[in-house]
């Protein structure tokens, strides 16, 4: 048995200790974080060039509205395709829609495609990819390691 003081100052060393471990896991833990939890940039929607030619429209600046998104073309024209319910081609840097359709309709569509698709829903920042793992697709979230599903497009 030991006396009481050489008990308080054991549990009071092992205390310092204790909290000089927990500052350098602390500080590690912290080191780990990606830079891009810090900054905190504000997101800018991309806005699509359009115009109606005839009964037809089309976005000139489509490859580049899908880049800034850091989505595949393909799967942004077939939102929209099947929000606008219509067909449409995407060719080089420029999508052709079937039917005319205003700039600021084109723009929500944007919108609501990044809601949907793009932005995370935990930490509500755009540094996203989507993954296929079976036959579902995820929202993988490169910030906070967010990993929720998506709607699928059919």
């Amino acid at each position: 048995m030991e006396p009481p003081l050489l008990r308080c100052l054991m549990i009071l060393l092992t205390g310092i200790k204790m909290e000089m471990d927990y500052d350098a896991l602390l500080e590690r833990g912290l080191s780990k974080i990606p830079e891009k939890v810090f900054k905190s940039t504000k997101y800018e929607t991309p806005q699509t060039e359009s115009s109606v030619i005839g009964s037809k429209t089309v976005i000139y600046n489509f490859k580049e509205v899908a880049e800034r998104l850091n989505r595949d073309p393909g799967h942004l024209i077939k939102f929209i395709l099947r929000e606008l319910a219509t067909s449409g081609t995407y060719e080089g840097s420029r999508a052709t829609l079937q039917g005319r359709f205003s700039k600021e309709l084109l723009d929500s569509l944007i919108v609501r495609y990044i809601k949907a698709y793009v932005l995370c829903c935990s930490c509500n920042k755009p540094d996203t990819k989507l993954v296929k793992e079976d036959r579902m697709t995820f929202i993988l979230c490169e910030v906070c390691g967010a990993k929720n599903p998506s709607k699928t497009l059919a």
